[in-house]
């Protein structure tokens, strides 16, 4: 039985020991969001293809991003029958679908094909059948906005079309392309939904000039819906981003989107897919756990 004189030194110890420094940080830090680490199929080598579970499961990921397709397989994934193959080949393997992407538009113009609704739609549809919320609009190359008003105006024209379809659907569509965080911000203003938000990836915001951590401070931790941890041509680690303060930045403004970042590209030239991939998962892991 512990003394009535030893219990009162041990209770004036840990009172003062309450009032450090060092005390009232570990009580003042707040918990920190655990992500849950995937990758775009695309950048192991498997985009669109049933296979990348299993290239996945080989690296330790939990989950991987799905590209929809391409114009010459008519957007795949939108077929109800592979669909039920992707369903069964994740229970399979226990690598989750976080999201889907329509990397297609690099190559057809989002703001003037006549296909965009049809295919955003039948996208949209795919998203809520294989049980994700994220759909991926890239805008680059074909799709980019960049200093150019009348493709603005006519991207927003669509996606005010499209969003309600997405609201009943309860889908997020993510816009990642190279502008700033003002001109997202504009964007989604302009379309009034709540099922439209910002694809961050650093890599890309750092690409097109931009300060990529200040921009991702100046958007709403609510107005982010996934993260790209991406560098070209190199591991992660080994890159020119500084992910150290990215990942303070993240924690900073509170963000959580839903709870996936996924690695994409961040292969050394002549490197080797796993490896360099089990690499970068380690690596990510490191700064957010």
């Amino acid at each position: 039985m512990i003394s009535r004189r030893l219990l009162l030194k041990k209770t004036l110890m840990l009172s003062a020991l309450v009032q450090t420094p060092v005390f009232k940080s570990l009580l003042a830090k707040p918990k920190r969001t655990a992500f849950r680490i995937g990758a775009c199929d695309w950048s192991i080598g498997k985009g669109s293809n049933i296979e990348a579970f299993d290239l996945a499961k080989k690296i330790g990921l939990e989950g991987i991003m799905v590209d929809m397709g391409s114009v010459e397989n008519d957007l795949h994934i939108r077929k109800k029958e592979l669909q039920t193959d992707y369903l069964k080949a994740s229970a399979v393997s226990g690598i989750a679908i976080t999201s889907l992407a329509m990397g297609v538009y690099n190559r057809v113009p989002f703001h003037s094909d006549s296909r965009t609704e049809e295919w955003v739609t039948g996208s949209i549809d795919a998203t809520k059948n294989l049980g994700v919320q994220v759909l991926l609009l890239a805008f680059f190359n074909a799709s980019d906005l960049r200093n150019d008003a009348g493709r603005k105006q006519a991207a927003v024209d669509i996606l005010k079309k499209l969003a309600p379809y997405a609201e009943k659907k309860s889908v997020i569509l993510g816009i990642e392309s190279y502008l700033d965080a003002k001109e997202h911000m504009e964007i989604i203003d302009k379309v009034g939904s709540p099922n439209l938000k910002v694809y961050y990836d650093f890599r890309n915001t750092q690409d097109a000039g931009h300060d990529t951590i200040a921009e991702f401070k100046k958007l709403d931790k609510n107005m982010i819906c996934e993260l790209h941890m991406k560098e070209n041509g190199s591991l992660l680690e080994n890159g020119p981003l500084n992910w150290k303060g990215i990942s303070e930045a993240i924690y900073e403004i509170g963000y959580t989107g839903n709870r996936w970042m996924q690695i994409e590209g961040a292969i050394p030239k002549g490197g080797d897919t796993i490896e360099s991939y089990r690499k970068n998962l380690a690596f990510l892991k490191g700064l957010f756990s």
